[in-house]
């Protein structure tokens, strides 16, 4: 992470981009007087979206997907038989 001084930042700003776009360097502080005030890095090309939707069209989803609802939750509960029948 190395440092430069604000008028090095100035002078040669387009060799400093230019060094966090090629990956050379991670970051780069720029400094005023001796104290950090700045950090130039580069910007996350690859911003996450919204994932909700990404199998759309790959799966057919029945008309009765929740027909089987209950004997699921009986099963969750322990209830070995998921008709509910001859239970007491």
């Amino acid at each position: 992470m190395p440092a430069v001084n604000m008028l090095e930042a100035k002078t040669s700003l387009s060799r400093l981009v230019e060094a966090i776009e090629l990956g050379r360097e991670r970051e780069i502080v720029i400094a005023r007087n001796g104290r950090p005030v700045a950090k130039l890095v580069p910007l996350d090309v690859t911003a996450p979206g919204p994932r909700l939707g990404v199998a759309k069209g790959l799966f057919d989803v029945p008309d009765d997907i929740d027909a089987h609802n209950n004997d699921v939750a009986r099963l969750f509960l322990g209830d070995m038989n998921p008709t509910g029948e001859g239970a007491a």
